[in-house]
């Protein structure tokens, strides 16, 4: 008798990826309306700094009222929170708009009380162009100063890394403090993360930290804090300390291990991975305290005897900085 043919599983029917809703503005209407009193304001400062209004309009997801303008290259300067200039990415980025001969992207900018123009997202386009002797450069100018504060989403000139995401992270922090006591977690949208803020303190003082290796860690067991920003701000200094005090058992780990013959470039991410009580507890919140307690006593403790070389040869991670 034969065999009976096994039935076909039923297909599972694939979900239909839902169409994006019709949203914006059209393109024909971008320019129509009467702007409001603040961007009229904005455009006769434009004006009286010296640029050129180039058009007032609409943009076309939000409908939010901006100027397209010409500004004097020399009244533009970087926002004072964002990262360090890039050398190699300036002469790179300079090459190659000289020799296509014509700028073709604005930049992003905000207006300041005393005529000055803040980019958040150009600093590598304005060293480029100043450098090839430009007298002026084409931005797009919003009303709203605090878009200037959105420095992350907008700087999309080159891939941040996990050192310069944080520096300017923590610039921000420090420069809002000063004007603003709300909450540090109402800042979450300019913040991005909480552990940002405690490796951007890390960082400021120790420019090479190996923030990579605890930022896993971090991500787990930070929150951003209820306190008002500028005592926020002091909490997150005490986290900068403990995780410095913390690096330097860890570093103490490594050296151990390098006495021993140990040689690689994640032998510092094997120790944290180690003494990680959050190792093995996927998913599962901790608390900052605690989880540096018990990290900071396994560093302590951390017996390179007991380490073999195909423990460290399947280390992955971040390697050490």
């Amino acid at each position: 008798m034969a065999e009976a043919k096994s039935a076909k599983k039923p297909r599972k029917s694939r979900k239909k990826t839902a169409e994006p809703r019709s949203r914006g503005i059209a393109a024909d209407a971008l320019a129509t309306g009467n702007p409001p009193a603040a961007v009229t304001a904005l455009a006769e400062g434009i004006e009286a700094d010296g640029g050129s209004v180039l058009a007032t309009y609409r943009d076309p997801l939000g409908g939010n009222w901006q100027i397209l303008a010409g500004l004097p290259i020399d009244r533009v300067e970087p926002t004072p929170y964002q990262r360090d200039l890039s050398a190699a990415h300036v002469t790179k980025l300079t090459a190659a708009i000289d020799k296509l001969g014509r700028y073709l992207d604005p930049i992003v900018a905000v207006r300041t009380e005393d005529g000055r123009y803040w980019t958040p997202n150009g600093n590598h386009r304005l060293a480029a162009l100043k450098g090839l002797g430009a007298k002026s450069v084409v931005g797009i100018v919003v009303p709203e100063v605090e878009v200037a504060h959105r420095i992350l989403l907008l700087n999309t000139e080159k891939a941040h890394n996990l050192r310069e995401r944080a520096l300017e992270v923590i610039r921000l922090a420090e420069n809002l403090a000063e004007l603003d006591d709300r909450p540090e977690k109402e800042f979450e949208n300019e913040f991005e993360e909480p552990s940002l803020l405690t490796l951007g303190l890390c960082y400021q003082e120790n420019g090479r930290f190996a923030g990579a290796v605890y930022h896993p860690v971090l991500k787990r067991v930070e929150q951003f804090l209820g306190a008002p920003l500028p005592k926020a701000l002091a909490a997150r200094r005490e986290r900068a300390a403990r995780l410095h005090e913390l690096d330097e058992a860890v570093t103490a780990a490594v050296a151990e291990l390098k006495a021993k013959g140990f040689e690689s470039p994640y032998l510092r991410a094997f120790v944290v991975a180690r003494i990680n009580p959050l190792r093995f507890k996927r998913g599962a919140k901790a608390d900052f305290d605690d989880t540096m307690d018990k990290m900071l006593a396994g560093a302590r403790k951390f017996d390179s005897a007991k380490i073999k070389a195909d423990q460290v040869a399947r280390t992955g991670g971040a390697p050490d900085e």
